[in-house]
């Protein structure tokens, strides 16, 4: 693919700053609009199993909002339909006015010849069957969800249902105690929605361009990761997709932006706060050490000798950078540190009061702090939060 001449030039700083403000970190947030607000721009909102404070997808409008409620956060995202669940980045809750934009994933998904799971004689209509006469249901309302406590054994029922939510006959409608709670699609989606009538080229389109629109600035790479499209898909559109070439001191590949976003400068507050790993500011490693020169790794797959920074690491965002890491854990009405890494005696009240509000987000009363990699700053930290929680 030949790029076309850049439109603007940006330095590194600039660029740092489009996409915090395209995050929504920076700026004032927009309560009004509130978790869907938060939904519908950043495209996409990652789910994962591990609850530390809370959920990931929890933690997301947290980081952008402050304190909104657990409950609150959980309605906005499942109530009305407002969203539905599928294959983005990776697991993800998405704006249900995407869907038809999904409807290329959903054709390949009915195209692939081989699965990890076989899927058994007449399971597939079962499903359907049951859950358009009873639904919505979970997998173990449909028949159980695991065949034997291995958590890749699942049981017939559980691979029809997933295929189905695949196929996009099935829709994911809520988590209910991190169960899936499924649907006929034709029941869940609005009527307007509920169709395949957009071919790849127009659905790839416009998740290049929402892509470019949630980043604020991306190379290729960064674009195509957003929404786990390939390389050659971003470049079949990318042309077509609105957004605008542009160079970015250091970056050293090219790069497109939203061209919404060249337009004003970025100006406003910056958000002090923890972020979840599985955040789209920082779940591509790569991006993130180009922008922040901050290398971040999720540990908590790897054996607990070999972690650095512990096991949920949340990376704290403070003045428009990260400055640190904490590893949290909970003890009755405790927020405990694990352990925490400081970028140097300028991080410490960043990283104080990143901790207390988020404590007083999951009605915690008091902070612990276990560990500080460096531990010259720890005498500091503690008074910081001392002075904090009063």
């Amino acid at each position: 693919m030949t790029t076309p001449r850049p439109t603007a030039e940006l330095t590194a700083a600039e660029a740092r700053r489009l996409v915090l403000r395209a995050q929504g970190f920076l700026g004032s947030p927009d309560r009004r609009a509130g978790v869907r607000g938060v939904l519908r721009h950043l495209g996409a909102v990652q789910l994962d199993t591990i609850s530390v404070l809370a959920r990931s997808h929890e933690l997301v409008p947290y980081a952008r909002l402050g304190a909104v409620g657990r409950k609150t956060v959980e309605a906005a995202y499942w109530s009305d339909t407002h969203a539905f669940e599928y294959w983005s980045h990776a697991a993800c809750i998405l704006p249900i006015e995407e869907w038809p934009h999904f409807a290329f994933r959903r054709r390949a998904y009915r195209a692939r010849p081989h699965w990890n799971h076989d899927l058994p004689d007449g399971a597939y209509d079962q499903v359907i069957k049951q859950l358009r006469a009873e639904g919505p249901l979970t997998a173990t309302e449909l028949g159980g969800a695991k065949r034997t406590s291995e958590w890749w054994d699942w049981s017939g029922a559980k691979v029809a249902v997933e295929r189905a939510l695949m196929y996009g006959e099935v829709v994911c409608v809520e988590r209910r105690g991190w169960k899936r709670l499924y649907d006929l699609a034709e029941r869940a989606v609005p009527k307007a929605l509920l169709h395949d009538d957009l071919d790849d080229a127009e659905c790839l389109r416009r998740l290049v361009r929402l892509a470019g629109e949630s980043l604020g600035v991306g190379t290729r790479a960064d674009i195509a990761d957003y929404h786990r499209l390939k390389g050659e898909q971003v470049d079949a559109v990318i042309a077509d997709s609105g957004l605008v070439p542009v160079t970015v001191e250091g970056w050293g590949k090219p790069a497109w932006a939203d061209p919404a976003a060249l337009e004003t400068p970025p100006r406003g507050r910056h958000r002090t706060t923890l972020l979840s790993p599985f955040d789209s500011l920082v779940w591509e490693r790569a991006r993130t050490e180009r922008i922040f020169g901050f290398t971040h790794r999720l540990e908590a797959y790897v054996p607990k000798p070999k972690r650095i920074h512990g096991y949920f690491a949340m990376p704290v965002l403070a003045g428009g950078q990260l400055v640190g890491r904490v590893d949290p854990a909970r003890e009755g009405r405790t927020l405990v540190a694990r352990q925490i890494t400081l970028d140097g005696p300028k991080a410490v009240p960043a990283v104080a009061q990143a901790l207390v509000e988020a404590a007083s987000w999951v009605d915690c009363t008091d902070v612990r702090v276990e560990r500080v990699d460096a531990p010259e700053l720890r005498e500091a930290l503690t008074s910081e939060l001392a002075a904090l929680l009063g």
